[in-house]
């Protein structure tokens, strides 16, 4: 299971930060492939969606699920569907700001992409997981 790791320096208070990562309709703005959240029911532990993302022009449908959430300090969310996965955002205060941290562990749908272009869309993924840092980061600070 491919992982990767990003973290960001935000200049924004760290409720501020948690407050809109976690907000389920959020990552329309700022998730790199993010394409459609609906059906979104419940809060913190246990809140569920439905949601499409694009990976190399591809799209899957798939749900979230809230399994972990500790107000300003952790979010974790696990996927199912067209790619499984499991999101863990970890925010502690930093320098008057957010440290911001994403972890993603995910399964590359090889069937589908096949095994010589897992290696390319790891790449790519790994530099749409930073993109999408920046973009929180561009969002808080802006």
């Amino acid at each position: 299971m491919p992982k990767i790791h990003n973290s960001i320096n935000i200049s924004a208070p760290v409720e501020k930060v948690f407050a809109y990562v976690t907000d389920p309709m959020s990552p329309l703005e700022w998730f790199v492939g993010m394409t459609e959240v609906t059906d979104v029911s419940g809060s913190g532990v246990g809140q569920h969606n439905r949601w499409t993302y694009s990976m190399i022009g591809i799209p899957f449908h798939g749900e979230s699920e809230q399994t972990e959430y500790v107000p300003n300090q952790r979010s974790v969310s696990k996927q199912e569907g067209g790619i499984k996965s499991i999101m863990t955002f970890t925010f502690a205060p930093h320098e008057g700001g957010t440290k911001l941290d994403m972890d993603i562990d995910y399964t590359i749908p090889v069937p589908v992409l096949g095994k010589l272009a897992e290696k390319v869309v790891f790449k790519r993924n790994q530099r749409e997981a930073q993109m999408s840092m920046e973009n929180i980061k561009g969002t808080m600070e802006g």
